[in-house]
C-alpha cells in the first residue's frame, strides 16, 4: 500500500481519528442527540496528539527523506481536519447555523489551510537550509484551537444567550491568528507539560460544568 504506516506517523492518525469521532458525536452517532461536549473532548484528544507526534517522528533516526516529507505533509493534512474543520462544526452545532454566520465558519478551516500550507512551504525550504529544529512559528499554531475553544465551550452555561455569539467572535480571532505574521517562540519540553496540565485542568472543569448544568 502507498503511504508509510510505522511508528512515526501513528500519533497523527490517532489525531485524525479522534477528529472524526468528534464529528460523528456532532451529527448524532447511531441516532443519539449531537454531543458538542464529546466532540469538544476528541478536539482535546487532537491536540495532545499533535505536540509529540513531531518529537516521536525525530527518535526514527533513518528516516529516509520521502517519510520526512511525508510526516510533514500528512501531519498539516490532518491538523485541518482537527483543528481546522472540527471547531468550525462544533461552531454550527451550537447555533452558528444561519446566513449570517456562514462566513466565519469557511473563513476559519479556510486560515488554518492557508497557515497550514504556508507552513510547509517555509519548513521544507528551512530544512534545505539547516538540519536545526524550528524554533519559531510564524502565526498562532493551530493546534492553540485544542486549548481555546474548551476552555470557551466550559462556560456556555454562564454565558447563556451569548455563548453562540463568543464563540464566533473567538473564531474570528482565532482565524485571523492564523494569519497574521507575527512569531510565536516554539514549545519546549517544560511548556509542553505546562500546556498539558492546562488542558487536563480544562478537561476537568468541562467534566464538572457539565455534570452540574443537567
Amino acid at each position: 500500500m502507498i503511504g508509510v504506516y510505522n511508528y512515526t506517523v501513528i500519533l497523527t492518525y490517532i489525531s485524525l481519528a479522534s477528529a472524526m469521532t468528534g464529528i460523528v458525536f456532532v451529527c448524532g452517532m447511531c441516532g443519539q442527540m449531537p454531543s458538542p461536549t464529546y466532540a469538544i473532548v476528541c478536539l482535546m484528544i487532537s491536540g495532545l496528539c499533535d505536540m509529540f507526534d513531531g518529537k516521536v517522528a525525530r527518535t526514527k533516526k533513518n528516516r529516509t527523506e520521502d517519510e520526512k516529507k511525508f510526516g510533514i505533509q500528512i501531519d498539516s493534512l490532518c491538523d485541518v481536519i482537527c483543528f481546522g474543520v472540527l471547531p468550525s462544526v462544533i461552531g454550527y452545532s451550537i447555533g452558528l447555523n444561519t446566513p449570517v454566520d456562514l462566513p466565519v465558519l469557511i473563513l476559519f478551516p479556510l486560515c488554518a489551510v492557508i497557515r497550514l500550507a504556508y507552513f510547509n512551504v517555509s519548513e521544507e525550504s528551512r530544512q534545505k537550509k539547516t538540519e536545526e529544529l524550528r524554533k519559531v512559528y510564524e502565526g498562532m499554531p493551530v493546534t492553540g484551537t485544542a486549548l481555546i475553544f474548551p476552555l470557551v465551550y466550559s462556560f456556555r452555561k454562564d454565558m447563556g444567550e451569548y455563548f453562540v455569539t463568543v464563540y464566533g467572535i473567538v473564531m474570528l480571532i482565532v482565524a485571523i491568528a492564523f494569519i497574521t505574521r507575527f512569531k510565536v517562540k516554539k514549545p519546549q519540553m517544560k511548556t509542553m507539560i505546562i500546556f498539558i496540565g492546562i488542558g487536563f485542568l480544562e478537561f476537568l472543569w468541562l467534566m464538572y460544568k457539565s455534570r452540574h448544568s443537567g
